[in-house]
């Protein structure tokens, strides 16, 4: 079992069946999710994206500024932070919401002994803002997070059960990998399941990560108490 993880999930994760925007009962769903680990002894740290507001990269241009695009995709991750850290307590979940950026009259500023602190006092961790800076996609930034708390091992949830050769919703032929080096990952170009960047850091730190689906029910919970699951990536 993981002392404590780092769960990466994305913006189109939290839009549920919305075209955009959050889905609550989806957030509802999660908390759930998340209950199930940390009522195990596990500590969990979020980091969510912000796809289903804006996504800088795809904005950029016609007049808007790459710096000013991706500033406007962390906004997106702060309002999901936001959102979910309120239905999660609701759920009865205690969890604290901390930025990247400033944004001290929404949400506690990302302080490392301040997260420390709130894990270790039982309450999951949401952050919001990305890295605070431009050109750093939020899955390199969770990568980061994980690093500078400690985190056991980085979990990216996705609409798939692990990365596979090819993309298994186009080839029904694609084979599943159970597991790959680091350096394979980042080698091989049909793997997009994650940036670059964000596997080269991983490598270059000695940090595992998991990659596997959100659903069904307890893939989580699996994942954190050493199960395998998904396509595990060391």
């Amino acid at each position: 079992m993981y002392k404590r993880i780092l769960l990466k999930i994305s913006g189109e994760q939290l839009s549920g069946q919305h075209e955009s925007g959050l889905d609550p009962e989806i957030a509802k769903w999660l908390a759930n999710e998340v209950k199930q680990v940390t009522d195990s002894g596990t500590q969990v740290v979020i980091m969510v994206g912000g796809g289903n507001y804006v996504r800088g990269a795809q904005i950029a241009g016609h007049g808007i500024k790459r710096v000013t695009a991706d500033q406007m995709g962390m906004l997106g991750t702060m309002m999901n932070a936001l959102a979910v850290t309120d239905i999660f307590e609701e759920q009865g979940l205690p969890t604290r919401c901390l930025t990247n950026i400033f944004a001290e009259q929404v949400a506690e500023p990302f302080i490392h002994r301040l997260a420390e602190k709130h894990l270790e006092r039982g309450r999951v961790v949401i952050v919001g803002g990305g890295s605070g800076r431009p050109y750093v996609t939020t899955d390199t930034a969770a990568v980061v997070l994980a690093l500078e708390i400690d985190c056991d091992v980085v979990i990216k949830t996705t609409k798939v059960d692990g990365v596979y050769d090819s993309d298994p919703v186009q080839n029904p032929d694609a084979n599943k990998f159970d597991s790959l080096t680091h350096q394979q990952a980042v080698e091989n170009e049909q793997i997009k399941v994650m940036d670059k960047a964000a596997m080269g850091l991983a490598m270059e730190q000695d940090m595992s990560i998991v990659i596997c689906c959100l659903e069904p029910s307890g893939n989580i919970a699996k994942v954190a108490s050493g199960e395998t699951v998904g396509t595990t990536i060391s």
